[in-house]
């Protein structure tokens, strides 16, 4: 049994959690009325995604699907004392139900990796379940921010990309590929090697969402410190292999579930204030670009009332980077390509 003195430091951590997240530019009045959809709610990552959003304040109403066991995660969700309404809907007859009148929809469906798998090895299953997913988003929400975790990411975005150009319904500004874990792990381990409070970090993260393609901009990283050669090279490679770390370590038993629904609730959050007006709020996502001469690319976007307002360039880069920016290209370029031909096959 909890001690009443842990109880307490508990009560007092939520209490200076909500403070910050109030300083981070959660509304003091009336936020507005937010439906937020979780396609994908009773997975590894669903679940935590789930909590995690039922405790942000910006959300009016959690809408929580998949295709069995929702009901039980949103009955336990449903219980915390927190603003949003919860909802499960479960199986393909009620998915139109879970989407109707979402501002937000994310997609954390499909199988995790396993030792030993890339995240091509995952396409072909979850290319499927976003290809539909994205028909069905196109139908009953279709001018929903769309947050993409199904990995592969590289290619699941321009999948949805087709199905919606199809259905009439595609904005480029609303379709995001959720990097945020690269963007969270590059501050990590940055900070490590800095010897810096991680809560002062920024690391920019751009190209894509796996392996080599993954590229953080550490010459940009702030506060700047005076990292050898060597070290940026090897936080480069950790960051990229970020998913893999994890992987491994699990043993056979999943992937990364909860940094990375972290990751997705963080990168909600930050739709939502854009959604609702706060100024100057940027992220870096994967999204339809023209940064590089490929379509689809993770820069820092600036998000808004229509979702992707801004997008930024490159900035200067180091000699390494420069050279990381070359070699990501080919395969980042194939991914996209193979997403592009599954959506119109």
């Amino acid at each position: 049994m909890m001690k009443p003195s842990m109880l307490r430091s508990l009560h007092s951590a939520v209490s200076r959690g909500s403070s910050h997240l109030s300083r981070r530019g959660y509304a003091t009045e009336p936020a507005p009325e937010r439906k937020v959809a979780i396609l994908g709610a009773a997975g590894g990552i669903g679940q935590p995604l789930s909590l995690l959003l039922k405790l942000n304040p910006l959300v009016s109403s959690l809408s929580l699907y998949d295709i069995g066991g929702t009901p039980g995660v949103a009955a336990d969700v449903s219980h915390i004392n927190t603003r949003s309404e919860v909802v499960g809907y479960q199986g393909e007859e009620q998915l139109g139900k879970a989407l109707e009148g979402a501002d937000v929809v994310i997609i954390p469906a499909g199988v995790p990796r396993k030792p030993g798998m890339t995240r091509d090895d995952l396409f072909n299953i979850n290319a499927g379940i976003v290809k539909s997913l994205a028909a069905a988003i196109a139908k009953y929400s279709p001018n929903a921010l769309v947050n993409i975790i199904s990995n592969p990411v590289n290619s699941t975005v321009p999948i949805a990309a087709e199905v919606f150009k199809k259905a009439g319904t595609y904005d480029e500004r609303r379709l995001f590929g959720v990097t945020t874990l690269d963007v969270v792990r590059a501050k990590t381990f940055y900070a490590g090697k800095a010897k810096v409070p991680v809560a002062d970090v920024n690391v920019p993260v751009v190209g894509g969402h796996a392996g080599i393609t993954i590229l953080p901009l550490f010459s940009q990283a702030t506060p700047q410190a005076n990292l050898d050669d060597d070290v940026i090279q090897a936080l480069t490679k950790r960051t990229q292999d970020g998913g893999t770390e994890v992987v491994e370590a699990k043993a056979g038993k999943g992937s990364a579930t909860l940094s990375m629904a972290y990751a997705g609730a963080y990168f909600a959050d930050a739709v939502l204030k854009g959604l609702n007006g706060v100024p100057d709020v940027i992220e870096p996502s994967f999204v339809q670009s023209n940064v590089t001469d490929l379509p689809f690319f993770a820069s820092k976007v600036r998000l808004g009332k229509n979702g992707v307002e801004e997008v930024f360039g490159l900035g200067t880069l180091s000699d390494y980077e420069k050279q990381g920016l070359e070699n990501l290209k080919g395969e980042l370029a194939a991914s996209i390509e193979k997403g592009i031909k599954f959506a119109n096959q």
